[in-house]
């Protein structure tokens, strides 16, 4: 897990920073291993979620329920993605989202008090916490855009544009769920649908 790790940082610092083997050991002491099995909870609802996730393998997903249970994800995270509840991890308050593993998943977590430790020591690490802060906020703007003025056909070709990977490994009913439709809208939409090339 440590070496696709490594090979990310390499690549959100752009080639920018390298790591010492000694700084690669205080990264792996810094991170815990762990291993979800499909539909293995990552956090759940009500609980303090204490540790970043970097996915290394598999697909997990963020979601909440309403009070009739229908699910409303907001984020997916596959390999080299971050996932976790900012809220929470900061404020130290009960989490209101639940993550879950959509498939077999190798994750590596880090508590924030460590990720903070290592920014200070290692500045590569610090490089990737920008950039991918940075990122963060890039891509919440473009969601909130994205789920304010689009329409659902423009909201399917978005997300067939940024997350082509994705569209293969989920479930019709979760993408309708993360676009904001109903299921039989995407169907209709997709059969309607000219993909970008």
């Amino acid at each position: 897990m440590f070496d696709i790790f490594h090979q990310y940082i390499l690549q959100k610092t752009a080639g920018k920073a390298s790591l010492s083997s000694k700084e690669r050991k205080m990264i792996q002491l810094a991170f815990i291993q762990k291993k979800l099995r499909k539909k293995q909870y990552f956090l759940q609802e009500g609980d303090v979620l204490k540790h970043h996730g970097f996915v290394c393998k598999g697909c997990l997903r963020m979601y909440r329920r309403d009070a009739k249970g229908q699910e409303f994800i907001s984020q997916f995270a596959i390999e080299n993605w971050w996932i976790g509840d900012r809220e929470s991890i900061t404020s130290g308050k009960a989490s209101k989202y639940n993550i879950d593993a959509l498939e077999e998943s190798d994750i590596l977590l880090i508590t924030k008090d460590e990720l903070e430790a290592l920014s200070k020591k290692i500045p590569a690490i610090q490089t990737l916490v920008q950039t991918v802060q940075e990122n963060n906020v890039i891509a919440t703007q473009n969601r909130i855009h994205a789920a304010i003025s689009f329409s659902a056909e423009e909201k399917y070709l978005d997300f067939l544009q940024t997350y082509p990977d994705l569209f293969q490994r989920l479930p019709q009913q979760m993408i309708a769920s993360y676009l904001g439709i109903t299921r039989e809208t995407l169907s209709r939409i997709r059969k309607q649908a000219v993909p970008f090339k």
